[in-house]
Order: structure tokens, then sequence, then C-alpha cells
């Protein structure tokens, strides 16, 4: 049984609060009441993630897997134009040169967020990310972008440590730079936001996870009728992440 559960912070909003009071949010690039400010942390290196030569383990697989969500996340939100152009940074990731926020805010934000996807990433309880971006006028969601995250089933209720073996460096960093790249391209498919937007990120995990005092079940923010898109997929060996983008889409015959 998969439960979705969203990131509620004291010293920032959830989807709810930008939504309704749009004035007063940290996730819409309408509000000017902005203090913000830097990138999202690095995560452990591909190579050091490696616990020793020619192998990865979970814990080494989760370093990698939620530090491309980081670099992920950052990207929509600028191809997106879900904050402005200018605050973000030109940082050099993967062969690519990757914008990342230089709002502090945010970037606390994302920290805290990447910082549990991992733990149950670890533990393999992790099922799927959804980055929603959500109209702050009618409350709709306008986007769903799903990155879904299977566990090898060597690996399926062994430490964190075990290990399996490792995709060679250089292949792996180019999966993970194609579905960037698709991000990036994103703009010749997707339809124009013309309207104040948020967004927020949902985590389905299992239901028996330990789940902080920060986070709280949600709904799973669906499109009512909505267009996918099938992007490309990335494996680690010890977890495959593969993307998808739906958008609102008022033709299709539903979601």
């Amino acid at each position: 049984f998969v439960v979705v559960f969203i990131f509620v912070s004291s010293n920032l909003f959830a989807v709810s609060s930008p939504v309704v009071n749009c004035c007063h949010c940290r996730h819409c690039r309408h509000c000017r009441r902005r203090q913000l400010s830097p990138v999202v942390r690095a995560m452990a290196s591909s190579t050091s993630s490696r616990t020793k030569t020619g192998v990865i383990s979970l814990v080494g697989s989760s370093a990698i897997v939620s530090e491309f969500f980081g670099y992920a996340v950052n990207s929509i939100l600028f191809q997106r134009g879900i904050y402005e152009p200018e605050t973000f940074d030109r940082k050099k990731k993967y062969g690519l040169a990757m914008m990342v926020t230089n709002e502090e805010k945010l970037r606390a934000y994302l920290n805290n967020v990447m910082e549990q996807v991992q733990n149950w990433l670890k533990t393999g309880q992790l099922q799927r990310l959804v980055l929603v971006v959500v109209s702050t006028e009618t409350h709709a969601t306008l986007e769903r972008w799903t990155f879904d995250v299977s566990t090898n089933t060597e690996l399926e209720g062994a430490s964190a440590d075990a290990t399996v073996a490792a995709k060679p460096e250089k292949e792996l960093s180019g999966e993970i730079a194609a579905i960037l790249r698709q991000i990036t391209a994103s703009v010749s498919f997707l339809p124009l936001i013309d309207e104040p937007c948020a967004f927020d990120l949902l985590a389905y995990a299992d239901s028996s996870v330990d789940v902080p005092m920060e986070w709280e079940e949600s709904d799973a923010r669906l499109i009512a009728k909505s267009a996918q898109v099938r992007l490309r997929s990335f494996n680690t060996n010890a977890h495959q992440v593969e993307a998808t983008v739906a958008y609102r889409d008022d033709d299709a015959d539903g979601a």
C-alpha cells in the first residue's frame, strides 16, 4: 500500500498556502517578497558513492538518485518559468550546463526534501517523486513531472550497505544527462504557462515508512484532462528511475 506525502516546513509555505495566499509565497515567480539566494547541496559524487571499485550499494545509489532529483527539479523550475531567470546560477554537471537556484530559502526547502527522499531510497521505500505545477488562480494542477523509482530485486530486504555490480560511471552519467536534456527541451512540446503558478513535491512511499513531523499525507494532485509524454530513464543497477510529464490538455478524454 502506497501513501502520498508532502513536505511541510514551518518556515516555508506548503502548496495550499502559496496557492491561496500568493502574495506571501516563496514558490511563485509572481511574488516579489523574496529574501532568497544559492544551489541545491551537492550530494556525494558518483565516484565517492561507490563503496568499492566495481560495485554500488543502496547508500551510494540513493545519493546518486537524490542528487539527480535535485538537478531535475531545479531544471524544471527554470525551464517552466516558475522563477525568474536571474534567480538561477549556471553549474556544470553531467557534462551539461545546469541551472540551479540561487534563492536561499528555496534551496533549504529542496535540501530538506531531498534529504528525506534519500533516506527512503536507502530502505527501498520510495516509489515515486512528483513535482506538481499548480495555478495560483484556479488551484488546478497544470503539470505533473513524475519520477518512478524501482529497487533492484537483489537488494530488496537487504541492508543499505549490500552491493551489486556498478554501471560504468560514463554510461550512467550519459543516461542521466539524456533525461536532463529532455527537460531542457520541454519548452518545445509543453503548453506555454501564462498564469501565476506555484509548485510542490510529492513523495509516494510505503505506508510503513517512518514519517517525520514535517511531512503529511496529500492527495495526488491529478490533472482532470491530460496528455502525457514519456521521457528517458536511467539505472544505477541498484535503482531504476523512469520519468514522464503530464500536462493539462482540455481536448483529452481524461486523466
